[in-house]
């Protein structure tokens, strides 16, 4: 660690103290990284400030990492990397984490001022804006401080992911004194702290409930910390409740009344009769979700005649991804609470039918996916039955759990037929479409969340290329429970061009089969292989063992076909 240089008057601090120093005090309690030459110091400032630092991997993992932590715990997490080759290793983590909208900071060393021969250098600006994240920078002396604030800033009430550069040069050069640091972050918390935004006229919003008659609240990821509001809105107005992925269990929490109509995910994950109830409804109500091609089908999941209404605290957001009726522009719990109190000034408090039929709940209570008949004792030539599998795993497992899902093939598996306890069990990075994010995921998410079992879903290819951070899951003793969904092939692609009237050579996307279980006790993980069903019953006798390591299921799975969801995956490609 460097030392601060001594003034005057008092300690003046370094650049690497300055940035360590505010943004801990600005509220960040979590680093993950890969460190090198440039960024060792600002680490170990870091560490000295308070902030817990996890060492990853790779650096694509630390970013990822980062991202998921975020999401589960709703606190910005920081990223620390080396400058160059350190931060171009973070391009897919990163362009998910800025697709996404999750409020981190990522901490990139650079080469000096003038240092223009490095090995090192390249645009780290232009790296920044090229994957969607908010480049900003340490300029002079004098302003590292006030760099480091409006790069928080950004971050937290822009929700967006910002990669702050930093020169060696000022990293190390005295630039602030420890009081002035303390001053300037305490009005930026006071900054920071304001009232949600309430939309400006509720009215228009009552009007179409009232007009309605088979209202459904669709809630995504900005409206997560909006469930208790949003479900009694539902409630009084007679409308059905569903989420998009990112927000799933949203409602799993709620009383009876209001589980019995929970449709769960709206989108590609839907059951028909979800996707029925859906397409049926005259009023489309979306608190904090986009109404994106996944959340709609590219549209097709809403009803010709159905209205539209939006309800973002960011301005740009209605109607990005389809025309709407109305747009309101503020917090979504606030604004629920807002329609609620109006809702009641006129109608009293008795919740009206609305599209909370018999016939609707008996639908919803049939219908979801968990509910569709599986054959348990199904193996077939080629492996076990991927549905059976992870429905005995649900049964296993507690159900005090944090469930991450990488991309592929089989993720509607996990993500339909894992149950979770609310919002902050479930951890979704897909805005990319990226397979390999999962194992980092899951860890991020294990921090985020301590007291609950991880639970990952991956495949054969995304744990391949992700495999070097499972000695990260090892090293900080997770009871991870990674699920590998191992068809030995790129199986979204086997299936997507199988299908063509000449089916092509499918070499590029197959592989042998991998002894996964093996790789994985290399790494000093537990692991099981499973070709039949009855080998699950191990699992459990893990679960009862208090375990302080991760354990690695090899499930070796029959062909599905192409999942249920790979049609509208694959549908715009």
């Amino acid at each position: 660690m460097t030392e601060a240089v001594e003034g005057a008057d008092s300690m003046l601090l370094i650049g690497s103290q300055v940035v360590a120093r505010t943004l801990s005090r600005l509220g960040a309690t979590h680093c993950f990284g890969v460190v090198g030459s440039g960024n060792f110091d600002v680490t170990n400032e870091l560490v000295a400030s308070g902030v817990q630092y996890f060492a990853a991997r790779h650096e694509g993992g630390a970013v990822t990492m980062a991202d998921a932590h975020s999401r589960m715990s709703d606190v910005p997490a920081l990223v620390s990397v080396h400058q160059g080759c350190g931060l171009t290793n973070t391009a897919t983590g990163l362009g998910e984490a800025a697709k996404s909208r999750t409020p981190l900071v990522l901490l990139a060393a650079e080469p000096a001022q003038g240092d223009v021969h490095s090995n090192f250098t390249i645009d780290q600006d232009a790296f920044a804006v090229s994957v969607g994240a908010m480049p900003h920078r340490l300029h002079r002396a004098d302003t590292v401080l006030t760099d480091v604030l409006r790069a928080w800033h950004q971050a937290v009430v822009d929700r967006q992911s910002v990669v702050l550069s930093m020169p060696l040069n000022l990293q190390s050069s005295p630039v602030a004194t420890a009081a002035g640091v303390d001053e300037s972050v305490d009005r930026m918390l006071e900054q920071l702290t304001r009232a949600p935004i309430v939309p400006s006229n509720i009215e228009p919003l009552i009007a179409e409930l009232d007009r309605a008659q088979r209202p459904v609240f669709i809630v995504g990821r900005g409206g997560r910390q909006a469930g208790e509001a949003i479900a009694e809105l539902a409630e009084l107005t007679g409308a059905l409740l569903a989420t998009s992925a990112v927000a799933k269990g949203l409602f799993n929490t709620v009383g009876y009344e209001g589980q019995a109509f929970n449709l769960g995910i709206s989108g590609g994950f839907s059951s028909p009769n979800t996707a029925e109830l859906i397409g049926n409804a005259d009023l489309i109500v979306s608190f904090g979700c986009a109404l994106n091609d996944w959340t709609t089908r590219q549209g097709r999941l809403l009803g010709d005649g159905a209205r539209i209404v939006q309800v973002d605290v960011d301005p740009i957001a209605p109607g990005r991804y389809r025309t709407i009726d109305l747009a309101l522009i503020g917090d979504a719990g606030a604004t629920a609470q807002a329609a609620q109190n109006m809702w009641k000034a006129r109608h009293g408090d008795a919740p009206r039918t609305g599209y909370r039929s018999d016939e609707a709940r008996a639908s919803i209570a049939i219908g979801d996916w968990r509910q569709q008949p599986v054959d348990q004792g199904e193996t077939s030539s080629t492996g076990v039955e991927p549905r059976a599998l992870t429905l005995i795993l649900d049964e296993i497992l507690p159900s005090e759990r944090i469930v991450s899902v990488d991309s592929g093939n089989f993720m509607g598996y996990p993500a339909q037929f894992l149950g979770v306890p609310d919002e902050k069990g479930f951890c979704f990075t897909q805005a990319f479409q990226s397979i390999g994010l999962g194992l980092a995921t899951a860890i991020g998410a294990a921090l985020a969340q301590p007291g609950r079992l991880p639970v990952l879903g991956t495949g054969d290819g995304g744990f391949h290329m992700a495999i070097a951070d499972l000695e990260t899951a090892v090293r900080l003793r997770l009871p991870l429970v990674c699920i590998v969904y191992n068809d030995a092939a790129y199986g979204a692609e086997v299936h997507h061009f199988g299908s063509q009237a000449v089916t092509p050579s499918m070499d590029a996307v197959t592989f042998e089969r991998t002894d996964i279980a093996r790789i994985a006790r290399g790494f000093g993980a537990e692991a099981i292989t499973v070709t039949e069903l009855s080998s699950l019953s191990s699992v459990a006798d893990w679960v009862a063992s208090n375990p302080t390591c991760p354990l690695i299921i090899d499930a070796q799975i029959s062909s599905d076909g192409g999942a249920w969801w790979l049609q509208e995956a694959f549908s715009s490609h």
